[in-house]
């Protein structure tokens, strides 16, 4: 379980006549961060820096990304990552937007500016628990395939695709939480087919979604 944005907010500062707009926006992977940078360069293509940072998954184990986008190294992409993990928020990307003022900062200043301005929006994010999800792929009797849609909808579990031939292939997409209680439904149900059946046997990767 983690806590992910709910949706894009966006917070501005300002520091000696400088503008610092922070913008938040939930991503899933690297091509909807990117895709948020660009954003952001559309809607201020007059601004002097527009700096990032995002962490996608889990906080203690996510991958992360930055960019000073001119400013000195060191300056701005890191202090803005470093707020988001001190948050520990996942699946975000900050944007912040630059336009000088006229007076140069300095790095220290830098560092504290674009620190505050995340401060600032992350500070006021609504956020949402994410709950990682996983997909089997199931064979299972004929019989079965009731039972298994009547679990799926008792666990928030989704059913996809289904493949009728000599058993039933089916892909099942349900929390990571239910994947014991999964297992327990499956020697439940085996029990009650025919004795050569083992219920469901997982017949593909299981794999984070």
């Amino acid at each position: 379980m983690s806590l992910v944005p709910a949706h894009n907010l966006e917070r501005e500062i300002e520091i000696k006549k400088s503008r610092f707009i922070a913008r938040a926006v939930p991503v899933a992977d690297r091509e909807q961060a990117m895709a948020a940078v660009a954003q952001a360069r559309r809607d201020h293509p007059t601004a002097r820096h527009h700096c990032w940072a995002y962490l996608l998954g889990k906080p203690e184990s996510a991958s992360a990304a930055m960019s000073d986008d001119g400013e000195p190294s060191g300056t701005a992409g890191k202090p803005i990552l470093n707020v988001i993990q001190h948050k520990r928020i996942g699946d975000v990307i900050v944007v912040v937007i630059r336009y000088f003022g006229g007076i140069k900062l300095g790095a220290g200043g830098l560092v504290r500016a674009y620190a505050g301005a995340t401060e600032a929006v992350l500070a006021d994010l609504p956020l949402v628990e994410h709950q990682p999800r996983i997909s089997m792929q199931l064979a299972l009797d004929f019989a079965q395939e009731q039972a298994v849609r009547h679990w799926a909808s008792a666990h928030e579990a989704s059913v996809g695709a289904v493949d009728y031939g000599q058993r039933v292939g089916l892909w099942l997409t349900l929390p990571e939480t239910a994947a014991s209680e999964l297992t327990a439904f499956a020697k439940r149900t085996a029990s009650r087919s025919s004795p050569a059946d083992k219920g469901l046997l997982p017949g593909g990767p299981l794999h984070y979604s």
